[in-house]
């Protein structure tokens, strides 16, 4: 009779291939699958009767480039059921960075992902590592609570190699793209599983400056492509121009969509990496998206690898006294903008104090790349909020909207907002659900992950951490799609596993992970279906100096596994860092 370290008994396996659930014990020993069928026998057995046991969750859109450098948890991917995450997307990270050049990161880095950029001083012990091969051994020298692969960020390396000229987003010279392309082989010869870069002029430094790499010419990415075939392969992620919107309040986006595809298209063939970009419905060109995939279908089927990177719930913008809200620069809030939330919501219920604010005039942020200067967004946008409930919907009706809130109510929508903002304690949460919403249903979405060429990712985890709470894609992608969606078609859950374990572990070469099947890592999670929840965001103050971040309360994991050992165990870390950096290999 074969023994094993550990048996999951009698649990509904979705199995990570794509195939029906079925009803069976999944075995572990040294580290790996060692036998999925019935009757194992093990030294240790959970019993998962009535649980649902997958493979861990791979999510490739995470910003965890500073938080890996202080933190083992790597929350909210951790709670989230992840076991293998990919960072450094976007094109902002930490490496290479000699000394003296940290400065200007971080202010990328808290302009783009809204890290804060006290947290990232104190907590990244920076002079630790100078290139982005002495990075990658830094990470190498730690334990997490799961694996984690880091990509090569265009703005750093551009900055790196062209100073202020790269800031400027000036043309490369031949020397510049020669030097880039040489560090990104080394980089990717050294392990980096990828390589980043954003086109978008909606992501700003502090200072308002595009990233890095923005505006960069075709033959600069080409030789970037080229270097990373050069290192061995690897993946080129990008946020494209006109992706997430025309950005006409930005002065436009440079680059139109088609010539986007296009110039990856060709990136692809010249080069034959893997590429995958953001996609989404966006406002400006809601039926876009439409065309991204057709455009996709085409070109792969001739040749190119091109993975549009699609999310399984709507991006939410996230508007509370505790980060960012519509009122937070009038004049009048300003002024009582130090006290505690639960103070400062009680002056705003004062009468007086509530007409003083609703007719003021703003004050424009310091630091117009900074995340506050959303606040004209989130005034023109306010109709069309939505109210968090306890247990949060991603696809919610428009009586909870603060439109028709007001209407019943005899309100503006702003008067509806700011009531609902200074009620009680003042931690109520409400959402701006952007992209992927534009048609007030989920549709669209459904569509997308459906589709054969996508890949779903773009949570951002990590990042935004006072304005987008969206880690949690990875839970809510199973139980609104599988489960709980009543207005419109769900999909099977069997699909959404293997979108979300194989098929994303395939995109970046990690052939060891994403599947329960004999021979491979025992990355497993073991999860109560029937009540698995997603819950409001809460703030935290946890991050280095007293940072404060929204993490969102997940409850229903009931066990979690990386390479066999158990991290979690009924929604609670047991302690355990097995989690290791991925080199590519």
């Amino acid at each position: 009779m074969a023994q094993h370290d550990l048996v999951i008994k009698g649990g509904e396996v979705v199995d990570g291939t794509g195939a029906a659930p079925r009803t069976a014990d999944v075995a572990i020993h040294n580290g790996v699958i060692s036998a999925v069928g019935p009757g194992l026998h093990g030294d240790r057995v959970i019993d998962a009767d009535g649980a649902m046991v997958t493979p861990g969750w791979v999510d490739v859109h995470t910003h965890y480039d500073g938080q890996a450098a202080w933190d083992s948890e790597l929350d909210p991917s951790f709670s989230n059921g992840v076991t293998s995450l990919v960072m450094g997307n976007c094109g902002v990270g930490f490496a290479p960075c000699p000394p003296g050049e940290q400065q200007t990161l971080i202010e990328l880095m808290e302009g783009v992902e809204d890290i804060p950029g006290a947290a990232l001083h104190e907590g990244v012990p920076w002079g630790a590592w100078e290139s982005f091969p002495e990075y990658l051994d830094f990470l190498g020298q730690r334990s997490y609570s799961l694996d984690i692969g880091a990509q090569l960020a265009h703005g750093a390396l551009r900055f790196h190699v062209m100073r202020d000229r790269g800031v400027r987003n000036e043309d490369a010279t031949e020397e510049d793209i020669a030097a880039m392309r040489k560090l990104t082989a080394e980089a990717v010869a050294a392990g980096a599983i990828g390589f980043s870069t954003s086109r978008t002029i909606f992501h700003r430094s502090l200072d308002g400056s595009a990233v890095p790499g923005t505006y960069a010419t075709a033959n600069e990415l080409h030789a970037l492509a080229h270097g990373m075939a050069d290192g061995g392969g690897a993946v080129f992620e990008a946020i494209t121009s006109e992706s997430i919107g025309d950005l006409e309040m930005l002065g436009g986006e440079r680059f139109s969509q088609l010539h986007e595809l296009e110039l990856l298209a060709d990136i692809s063939r010249a080069t034959g990496q893997k590429i995958t970009f953001t996609t989404v419905q966006n406002r400006d060109r809601p039926h876009d998206w439409r065309q991204v995939l057709d455009f996709v279908s085409d070109h792969n089927a001739t040749g190119t690898k091109l993975y549009p990177q699609v999310a399984s719930r709507p991006i939410g913008l996230l508007s509370s006294l505790e980060g960012y809200h519509a009122f937070m620069r009038r004049r009048s809030y300003l002024e009582i903008a130090h006290l505690s939330v639960a103070e400062r919501a009680k002056a705003m219920r004062d009468p007086q104090l509530r007409a003083r604010i609703l007719g003021d005039d703003d004050v424009p942020p310091e630091n117009p790349g900074s995340m506050e200067a959303l606040y004209e967004a989130l005034q023109m946008r306010v109709p069309g909020m939505y109210l968090l409930a306890p247990i949060v919907d991603y696809e919610p009706t428009s009586d909870q909207s603060f439109l028709e809130i007001a209407a019943a109510q005899g309100q503006t929508p702003l008067e509806a907002a700011y009531d609902f903002l200074c009620a009680g304690d003042g931690t109520n949460v409400a959402t701006m659900l952007g992209a992927g919403f534009v048609d007030q249903n989920l549709d669209a979405i459904r569509e997308m992950l459906v589709h054969p060429e996508t890949v779903t990712g773009l949570g951002d985890a990590g990042a935004h951490v006072k304005l987008i709470c969206d880690g949690s894609m990875p839970s809510t992608q199973i139980t609104h799609w599988a489960r709980d969606r009543t207005r419109g078609e769900q999909i099977p859950v069997e699909f959404l596993v293997e979108k979300q374990t194989r098929r994303n572990a395939r995109l970046y070469g990690l052939e060891d992970r994403g599947t329960l099947e004999v021979g491979m890592r025992a990355d497993v999670n073991v999860i109560d279906f029937a009540n698995l929840q997603v819950r409001r965001p809460e703030t935290h103050a946890d991050l280095p100096a007293n940072g404060v971040r929204f993490l969102q309360p997940v409850s229903g994991y009931l066990a979690t596994f990386v390479n066999g050992v158990q991290t979690r165990a009924h929604d609670t870390d047991t302690g355990e860092r097995p989690g290791r950096l991925i080199r590519r290999r």
